[in-house]
């Protein structure tokens, strides 16, 4: 046999667009004998087996090398080797220790290796029944080859790609792979074109999905990496993962500030030199300089700050995959949506019944038996209404599906097929007693439902109608030993079974043509709502046919009424969807659904814009990439999409220069969640493959925690933001203060120790506070960032320089106070000096963080006090800062000297100016936005 397999991303077999026939041909095999024991073995050493390949795990030395290779990290190892050549083993353990931590802290937040193979491999089927030699047997699933034949029942996964050679009644859920909200009914007998899409293939059944109902026969067409779900797996591998617009700018940062203090060091040693001054010594002034350049506390803080992030994100149900996602979401400026359990509830509905041209909406929606009945918007009794209640007694009789309580959980779960729980739901929802259904009206005998009959019929033995309160009989009715003959099915087709119709006082009437008329009119309105229509009828026999078959049953019906039904929107959705746009991010519809359902959906919840378009997967294919990448700022939703079409909706957006949050829950979304610049999967009906491939998983299925989600990365942000202009200006004050001090013949009023204590203590414990900041009260009624935008903008460089003066100003002027009156205070030349710079230095630091936790709100508008975290931080280093200044065995370490009442009445009105000119900025800046 020649390799027919399809191969993903080449030719592929389009083996529903053969016949049977042609199929077993092509693929050497006998539909009732299936393949001999050798002709097994030749085709799996031929194919392999029937597994996807799994990528290699990431070592945990790929790991520690992802961790270290950051030029702001090798800027701080060079600097530690420096300090170790030189002798200054404290400044260089001091450097490695911040390292490793942040090395440390990296590995362990990203220690979840994605597994979206492995997630893969345990949707396809365990086991298989197959016919070999005629014989009927049981195999692992990953032994099957192209050419056995499949037997299946329902509640079977499909263990490989089928070609269907038989079925009957069979039913295939499909939503995991295509989107489709209902089962798909299958038929093996038809022959589909060659560009018929994934969802519309109704000859063929896939790897992963599930039989839901009736039983059927296929040939294995193709195994392993070429299923459909193996061409997704391979999309997947071949995905590279790119850095976040966070790593981007924080990369850009890094690399910015090391090659500024090489240029700064550089100028002050040749400075140093060329006036004379001792080379070691310049250079111990460089390498100073360098650490007070680089903020060695920002990669440890920028982590932190991204794991308590992480941690508000799960209190708001929202579970982070990789660290440096956290901030992604909220640069978000569009979000790609499933329909199908993401925007709806996956959970068929009835919301409507039309009985003799009166239309009763029903209100609640799921699987809970709670709601109402309404008639032009008022609340009904609906006993009051016969036919209606008629309508619902035939439709749960004509039923397989069950409603479940499981009271450990108070929820309701459905066994069965969507659209018969949704009649099984309704009924409860007027009052339905099943048990007394069932044993008032016992089913006897049933012609199933098929696709070309398009209804099904039960048969019920009258037992004890009185027992029952929705049946159209009264007390005084006779009807023993009589039978009801009940049918569903598509309304066209049950309409033209009729001759009668129940009217809503439940008295039958003749129909006639203005009545068909209004029954398919009221179709055809119910259609155009996008609602999935059953119709339903019945008819009382005394004796059964001999044979029973639809010819002999299906006639003379009572027409009764229309049931329609939809999977519903969720409730919270448009109220979301209403946020998500006040933050000027755009929601995009990417569904496996036909349009005609999405769109009515889309226009329900305010998702589809005036004057915006929805495209199918057929109109995709006629657009070249350019084509699709102009169109698709006018398209808010796609429908009927294949996976490769939701990856190269994805890259149109990004190639728009969209930061793209891809949300879903199937097989389908996984690639497109990989490509997407942030991919959200549901926790609670999300596919493992969804959650694995995805960077942010919901635990509660929440469209609204999708913008929750946001606002918080949008707080993380700004929070960055936050500590990165704190400690920027706290970093380059320190180097204008050497430098100047350098500049002007002066000894330098810092040194190394100093300096990473500055960077690492005094400064880190406020900068992690800043990460604990709620936000900015309008923070969703600003557009999302430019993608572009490098972290330090306008604004920050604003508050840098003005922070930077001021804070260099104090600190010199506190230095040169305490050489002018205290020279030689302690017997050493600027030992008071220097300690009366390292203390307004300090201390002005620690004030101006407070000023820090908002950029544009002053901090009486913010509350002073109201980040306790900030308040024990700085406190905390304030005991530090003194025990450095005061606990005589660190003072011979950082050099410092006790200060008196003398020294700090001279300090403390320099401490706060830093502050009160951060506040004065804030203020100036909010004057010109305002003017």
């Amino acid at each position: 046999m020649e390799d027919k397999q399809t191969n993903a991303g080449g030719d592929a077999q389009l083996w529903h667009s053969l016949t049977i026939d042609d199929t077993l041909s092509r693929l050497e095999t006998s539909m009732d004998e299936g393949l001999s024991g050798e002709e097994v073995k030749r085709r799996q050493a031929n194919y392999g087996y029937n597994e996807l390949k799994e990528a290699p795990p990431k070592s945990i030395w790929a790991k520690l090398w992802a961790q270290f290779n950051d030029f702001v990290i090798w800027l701080l190892i060079g600097a530690a080797v420096i300090s170790a050549v030189l002798g200054e083993w404290v400044e260089a353990g001091a450097i490695m220790a911040i390292v490793i931590l942040n090395a440390v802290l990296g590995i362990i937040q990203e220690q979840r290796a994605e597994e979206e193979l492995a997630a893969l491999k345990k949707l396809a089927a365990p086991e298989a029944d197959v016919l070999r030699e005629g014989m009927r047997e049981t195999v692992p699933a990953r032994m099957l080859v192209p050419g056995d034949i499949v037997l299946l029942e329902a509640g079977n996964y499909i263990p490989s790609d089928l070609r269907l050679l038989e079925t009957f009644n069979l039913k295939v859920e499909e939503a995991a792979l295509t989107g489709e909200s209902v089962p798909v009914q299958k038929d093996a007998t038809i022959t589909l074109a060659a560009d018929a899409s994934l969802g519309d293939r109704r000859n063929a059944a896939f790897m992963g999905t599930l039989v839901s109902y009736g039983r059927g026969k296929g040939v294995v067409s193709d195994t392993g990496m070429k299923t459909e779900i193996g061409r997704i797996a391979e999309m997947l591998s071949q995905v590279e993962e790119e850095v976040t617009p966070l790593q981007r700018r924080l990369d850009q940062l890094g690399k910015t500030l090391g090659w500024a203090s090489l240029a700064i060091c550089a100028l002050v040693f040749l400075l140093g030199w060329v006036r004379g001054n001792d080379p070691l010594e310049m250079f111990l002034v460089a390498v100073s300089l360098a650490i007070a350049a680089v903020p060695e506390g920002l990669p440890a803080v920028v982590t932190i700050s991204l794991a308590l992030g992480m941690r508000e994100m799960i209190q708001r149900n929202a579970l982070i995959r990789r660290l440096s996602s956290v901030e992604t979401l909220g640069s978000a400026t569009v979000i790609g949506s499933d329909k199908t359990g993401t925007l709806t509830q996956n959970e068929m509905t009835v919301t409507q019944i039309s009985v003799d041209g009166r239309d009763i909406h029903l209100i609640g929606s799921g699987y809970r038996p709670e709601g109402a009945f309404m008639v032009d918007g008022e609340q009904i009794n609906i006993a009051e209404y016969p036919a209606a209640t008629t309508t619902l007694w035939i439709g749960a009789m004509n039923n397989d599906a069950q409603l479940v309580y499981k009271k450990e959980s108070n929820e309701y779960r459905m066994i069965g097929d969507p659209t018969e729980g949704s009649i099984v739901v309704a009924a409860a929802k007027a009052g339905q007693d099943f048990q007394h259904l069932e044993r008032a009206y016992p089913r006897v005998q049933e012609i199933p439902f098929d696709s070309e009959r398009k209804r099904m019929t039960t048969i019920h033995k009258v037992l004890d109608p009185q027992d029952e309160d929705f049946s159209p009989f009264h007390e005084s009715d006779d009807l023993s030993d009589w039978h009801v003959v009940a049918v569903k099915g598509a309304p066209d087709v049950v309409l033209e079974l009729c001759t009668q119709y129940e009217q809503y006082t439940d008295v039958p009437a003749d129909i006639t043509p203005e009545v068909r008329e209004r029954v398919l009119a009221a179709n055809d309105r119910m259609a155009s709502q996008a609602l999935r229509v059953i119709a339903v009828a019945y008819k009382m026999v005394k004796t059964l046919p001999e044979e029973l078959t639809p010819a002999t049953i299906e006639n003379d019906l009572t027409f009764v009424g229309l049931l329609g039904m939809i999977d519903p929107p969720r409730k919270e959705v448009t109220e979301s969807l209403e946020h998500a746009k006040k933050a000027g991010i755009r929601t995009v519809m990417i569904t496996g659904d036909y349009a005609k359902t999405a769109r009515a959906i889309a226009e329900s919840i305010g998702l589809l814009q005036p004057g915006h378009e929805v495209l199918t997967g057929k109109d995709l294919d006629q657009m070249e990439d350019p084509a699709l990448e102009a169109k698709i700022r006018e398209v808010d939703v796609f429908a009927r999409v294949s996976p490769e079409h939701k990856v190269r909706i994805v890259r149109a957006l990004r190639a728009n220069n969209e930061i793209v949050a891809m949300t879903g829950d199937g097989v389908n979304d996984a690639p497109a969640l990989k490509q997407a610049d942030i991919g959200v999967a549901m926790g609670i009906t999300g596919t493992d493959v969804a959650k694995e491939t995805a960077d942010m998983v919901l635990t509660d299925d929440n469209y609204s925690s999708i913008v929750s989600a946001i606002e918080q990365g949008r707080v993380i942000y700004s929070n960055i933001r936050k500590f990165v202009f704190y400690l920027l200006s706290c970093n380059l004050a320190e180097i204008a203060t050497i430098f100047l001090a350098i500049a002007f013949k002066l000894p330098s009023p810092l040194n190394p120790i100093q300096l990473l204590w500055l960077n690492l203590v005094t400064d880190g414990a406020p900068a992690l506070a800043l990460g604990m900041e709620k936000g900015d009260p309008d923070i969703m009624d600003q557009p999302p960032r430019p993608a572009k935008e490098p972290i330090i903008n306008k604004l920050m460089r604003t508050g840098i320089i003005v922070q930077t003066i001021a804070i260099t100003a104090v600190t010199l002027g506190a230095y040169l106070i305490g050489l002018y009156h205290w020279p030689v205070d302690h017997g050493n030349l600027n030992d008071t000096a220097a300690t009366m710079a390292f203390i307004t230095l300090s201390f002005s630091e620690l004030l101006r963080a407070f000023t820090a936790r908002s950029e544009r709100y002053p901090l009486l508008k913010i509350g002073m006090f109201k980040n306790k975290t900030m308040n024990w931080a700085v406190l905390a280093s304030l005991a530090l800062l003194l025990a450095v200044l005061y606990i005589p065995f660190l003072q011979p370490i950082f050099s410092t000297v006790p200060l008196g009442w003398e020294h700090w009445e001279v300090l403390v009105p320099l401490l706060f100016i830093p502050a009160l000119a951060a506040e004065l900025t804030k203020w100036f800046v909010s004057r010109k936005a305002a003017a």
